[in-house]
């Protein structure tokens, strides 16, 4: 995994119940954190990372994320004609001149390994990412999760997954890995499983949305037979990666991860990226000091 990380995977074909009823129609990756969505910071991620091609793997159903990503002539051209400069950036900026985005439809709802290999027709055989938009990782004006991880990826020659301790209790909500440390951020991935009871967990260390894989993933996940509820479980076939002798390293990323498929997760990274701004700080602090 020498290669730099160019194209990255958005598995985007969820239902968001948990936000019913209004992802009834608002797709839950369209949900606002402020002013943007969260598909654009997860965007953002994957720019800073390297990449210029995103593939969405979505729906028959969500339109919604293609439309934002799409030219909007009648709004700039209104913008445009009033003036109004700087949100005529703002909707001109959501992707770069030189990223292309692409849309695969993910026929059936068989798990985020299915979701990933909906992918390969794109990706191919090059190292590539996978980020997952409810996972809102934060690290203010220093590198995206995801650059960290390109950037450890190529250096080592192995594939990247971040980590975040969660409690003992909650471990089965996660896929767990156990590692041997390598330094304060890394280790080398023995072994991983998917949503395990606490007692039976072999740490308490979470994966969490973000991923940089070989292409080789591909072909194992075509040999994946279903796991846990019954889906084809991306963390089985990193686990059969491991068992070829592939190296995958588990990542302690800089940042603040918000689980934003829950509404206390959205909630947060609101509140979060409220206080980052000098004009709102003082009113959440402010609506705050009276509840």
């Amino acid at each position: 995994m020498s290669k730099p990380l160019r194209k990255v995977v958005f598995p985007v074909a969820g239902l968001g119940t948990r936000f019913l009823p209004a992802t009834k129609v608002v797709a839950k990756e369209m949900l606002p954190v402020l002013d943007k969505p969260l598909i654009q910071y997860a965007v953002d991620e994957a720019v800073d990372a390297g990449a210029d091609t995103l593939i969405f793997v979505t729906n028959r159903y969500k339109h919604a994320i293609a439309d934002y990503f799409d030219k909007a002539y009648e709004l700039e051209a209104k913008l445009q004609e009033k003036g109004k400069d700087a949100l005529l950036a703002l909707v001109q900026g959501t992707l770069p001149k030189h990223v292309r985005a692409i849309f695969v439809t993910q026929p059936e709802a068989l798990g985020l390994g299915h979701a990933v290999l909906c992918a390969k027709p794109v990706v191919g055989d090059e190292p590539f990412g996978v980020v997952l938009p409810d996972d809102l990782i934060w690290n203010g004006a220093g590198k995206g999760a995801l650059r960290q991880m390109a950037e450890l990826g190529q250096r080592e020659g192995a594939g990247v997954i971040a980590v975040e301790e969660v409690p003992q209790n909650e471990t089965d909500k996660y896929g767990i890995v156990d590692a041997t440390r390598i330094d304060e951020r890394s280790a080398q991935i023995r072994h991983m499983v998917e949503k395990p009871k606490p007692a039976d967990a072999p740490s308490n260390l979470a994966v969490v949305g973000r991923y940089v894989l070989p292409g080789r993933i591909f072909q194992l996940l075509e040999q994946t037979t279903p796991g846990a509820g019954g889906e084809i479980q991306l963390t089985d076939a990193i686990d059969t990666l491991l068992k070829e002798q592939g190296k995958v390293l588990a990542y302690r990323f800089e940042g603040t991860r918000f689980d934003c498929g829950n509404k206390a997760g959205l909630v947060r990274a609101t509140m979060h990226m409220a206080l980052q701004d000098p004009s709102l700080a003082p009113v959440v602090r402010e609506i705050a000091a009276t509840l």
